[in-house]
């Protein structure tokens, strides 16, 4: 072999081996997060979810999203599928926020960080929680309940029981209106679905003629409300929580729908694959990360 074939050899030679290294470099740099969301039936998680696709996107981070459809057994098997695939970060809004433990404490065992997205997990700590103050919403739907209400009348809340996100904003629902002596709550009942919570309504309504304000958790539970007042022909007050178009536009049209509480999903969304990329790179990242919510009352 001449001069020359040596040299041309041993080129192909060193570019083959560059080519092999940068390729190496990528698979190992080729991050993925599972995320595992509550719902896609609802505006606010579509909103979550495509904010989460979109960050990711823009990171060069792969995002797989799985949806639990509110059924706590299919989201601990998408989980433990993610933990078999060797996801680099987990985010997920719990189904239940406490029958989500064991699986977070399965995949922390396995060396991955794990996220919670607007609902918190109960009884095991996570590497960021990123969330709506819940509480602080919670009393400013109190407060405005007490200001429409004039500070007097009896209240029903429709409520969410095993999840803590709906927990903190029915204790801060309490602190708001415990500024108004003369405001009792009388009914507190579950409604998950709009379905439920108009037949909620129409119970509470039906047992408690005086009602007054209804507060509903999510968007769906108080436009169901504001559609079980409708029916009975009453002028019972209603809040909301969540702040979507439906409910943006029901405020501005219905009376009766005084306001809502308002999230920002595409905030939490983008923030919580922040926080994930951060960890995955070694960097520290906030315990909790609050985004702090407004209130949408129609406009004189």
């Amino acid at each position: 072999m001449n001069m020359l074939n040596i040299i041309k050899t041993s080129l192909i030679c060193s570019t083959m081996a560059l080519v092999s290294a940068i390729s190496a470099h990528a698979q190992t740099n080729t991050e993925v997060i599972g995320a595992s969301l509550l719902t896609q039936q609802h505006p606010f998680y579509v909103a979550l979810g495509n904010a989460m696709k979109d960050k990711a996107a823009a990171e060069g981070v792969t995002i797989n999203i799985s949806i639990a459809n509110q059924d706590l057994n299919k989201q601990v098997s998408d989980i433990e599928d993610f933990i078999t695939k060797k996801v680099s970060a987990i985010i997920l809004s719990p189904v239940d926020s406490k029958g989500v433990k064991s699986v977070i404490l399965k995949a922390q065992k396995a060396g991955i960080p794990v996220f919670t997205v607007d609902i918190a997990a109960s009884g095991v700590e996570v590497s960021s929680h990123i969330a709506t103050d819940n509480y602080s919403g919670g009393v400013l739907a109190g407060q405005l309940m007490g200001k429409v209400l004039d500070g007097k009348g009896e209240v029903a809340v429709i409520t969410y029981p095993t999840i803590q996100s709906v927990i903190d904003r029915v204790e801060g629902f309490k602190k708001g209106i415990a500024q108004f002596p003369d405001i009792k709550i009388v009914a507190m009942q579950p409604g998950i679905t709009r379905a439920e919570a108009l037949v909620t309504s129409q119970n509470m309504l039906q047992a408690n003629p005086n009602l007054a304000g209804i507060f509903g958790f999510g968007d769906d539970m108080a436009l169901a409300a504001a559609s079980a007042v409708k029916s009975a022909k009453k002028t019972t007050k209603v809040i909301g929580f969540d702040g979507m178009e439906e409910a943006r536009k029901a405020v501005d049209n219905d009376p009766l729908f005084v306001g809502v509480i308002t999230q920002h999903p595409e905030k939490m969304g983008e923030l919580a694959v922040e926080a994930a990329i951060k960890t995955i790179k070694g960097e520290s990242v906030e315990k909790n990360i609050p985004v702090i919510p407004g209130v949408y009352v129609k406009k004189d």
